[in-house]
């Protein structure tokens, strides 16, 4: 039995400069970090030659094309698992629809956790890359490469996605106590509403000719946002995810909605000093707020379950490995 823990994510600046219609032309930059809520999966081999796989549903079939699981049916493509094995995931948040990169955490956990099954040890660039090959190449999905080289590695960190396709993932450099700081002043509360983004985020991809000037502004907000963690300056950087989600709200019609919009006003007249949604149209927002606001803040978003989060050092890693 081998069993997997890859976390979650939350995209501070930069995001949508990770599609490939855009950085292969211009470069892009992330700033994003890891979030100690994590997509467990668990693989564990049978005495018969069926496939299992437990998720919202039960699968059970006698070949891998069989699977309606797509992520998982292409990660036994990739990592050669063919039969005889019994796939679980859990998750501590919903797994559909929570814009916290949940899909690419379960590709990247599932690859993990298969390879290691073959008795392969797989570094976590690996991971990325196979995981954004199964769902952008290989599924044809609308999304870019960010979630996927979080999810692997872990971490506060900046993504550097260059012309040339390579994609450079490295540490933000700050001290324990700026870490410290900033896991205290980042608040997330559910809206109640989850999404399948596919239809926002195939907009935003169709919109990348058209919006290379606001893209290109929110790659150069991300790298302000390193240089501000590297200094500590959390209020600044809060302002700037204030200027980050204006920005995003151009990059397709419902990333948000009227709801959303008046709860964001209400959270920051209460003491927010900025924040945005993770993902579009729904799931999660992240608030970056002084100590001394969280309780009005809470009470302005009395309506939404707040959701005590962590950071997260580690991407994804084997937490149980028995094999015969």
């Amino acid at each position: 039995m081998i069993i997997t823990q890859t976390p979650l994510r939350i995209s501070f600046l930069g995001g949508g400069t990770d599609f490939s219609d855009f950085y292969l032309k211009h470069g892009g930059f992330v700033v994003t970090t890891a979030i100690d809520k994590y997509v467990y999966c668990i693989v564990k081999e049978r005495f018969d030659k069926q496939i299992y796989v437990n998720y919202s549903v039960k699968e059970i079939v006698d070949k891998v094309d069989d699977l309606k699981h797509e992520l998982v049916r292409e990660a036994m493509k990739k990592t050669g698992v063919t039969e005889g094995v019994e796939i679980t995931f859990l998750s501590d948040i919903p797994a559909s629809g929570s814009g916290l990169g949940s899909s690419s955490s379960v590709t990247v956990g599932v690859l993990n956790a298969l390879y290691l099954y073959q008795g392969q040890a797989v570094e976590a660039e690996r991971l990325a890359r196979e995981a954004c090959e199964i769902e952008i190449e290989t599924l044809g999905k609308p999304i870019g490469v960010q979630d996927q080289y979080i999810a692997a590695y872990g971490g506060v960190r900046t993504l550097e996605f260059m012309k040339s396709g390579l994609v450079v993932a490295k540490k933000v450099e700050m001290s324990e106590q700026i870490w410290d700081d900033l896991h205290k002043h980042m608040m997330v509360f559910f809206t109640g509403k989850t999404r399948q983004a596919a239809t926002i985020l195939a907009e935003q991809k169709n919109n990348i000719n058209d919006k290379n000037k606001v893209l290109l502004e929110m790659a150069e907000q991300a790298r302000q946002a390193e240089k501000l963690l590297n200094k500590g300056k959390i209020e600044e950087l809060g302002r700037l995810l204030d200027e980050g989600w204006k920005l995003k709200k151009q990059l397709a019609s419902k990333i948000s909605d009227p709801e959303i919009d008046a709860a964001y006003t209400a959270a920051k007249r209460a003491g927010a000093y900025g924040g945005k949604i993770s993902g579009a149209g729904g799931g999660f927002f992240t608030l970056f707020v002084p100590s001394e606001k969280r309780a009005a803040v809470r009470k302005a978003l009395a309506g939404m379950r707040e959701m005590p989060i962590g950071l997260s050092r580690d991407g994804s890693k084997v937490i149980f490995n028995i094999r015969k």
